[in-house]
């Protein structure tokens, strides 16, 4: 085993609306979860596993802030997540966030696949 490497990194996950249950709240509000992930398994797609939540559930997503996924058009799910980042995950009914409207940070995965859809991913209903 590499000394240098880490034996786990930590991601904090947040959980909003009827998505809260999958971190074990029942409240329907939000959950936060801090998880433990081993480094061969920290890719968007094993924070799910983890959480047992399925892709097509989950809206808008964001890792540090900045737009992973959103309904219907979730690239990050090979996304390599690192020590310490923050990812939130919003439910399907959750609205776009007005402070977006004039653009959002998104990260590389989410660009490409922007910039390979016609539409640009700009619409005004969002179908999964």
């Amino acid at each position: 085993m590499d000394k240098n490497k880490p034996e786990t990194i930590q991601v904090e996950v947040w959980l909003y609306g009827p998505l809260a249950h999958y971190g074990g709240s029942d409240d329907n509000i939000a959950a936060h979860v801090d998880l433990d992930l081993a480094p061969e398994r920290r890719m968007m797609q094993d924070v799910l596993d983890h959480l047992e939540m399925p892709t097509e559930e989950r809206g808008f997503t964001f890792i540090n802030g900045n737009l992973s996924a959103m309904p219907g058009m979730h690239p990050d799910l090979d996304h390599e997540l690192q020590d310490g980042d923050r990812v939130a995950f919003f439910h399907l009914k959750s609205m776009w966030p007005f402070q977006y409207r004039h653009g959002v940070a998104m990260e590389h995965e989410m660009t490409e696949s922007m910039d390979q859809r016609g539409d640009q991913g700009m619409r005004t209903r969002f179908d999964s």
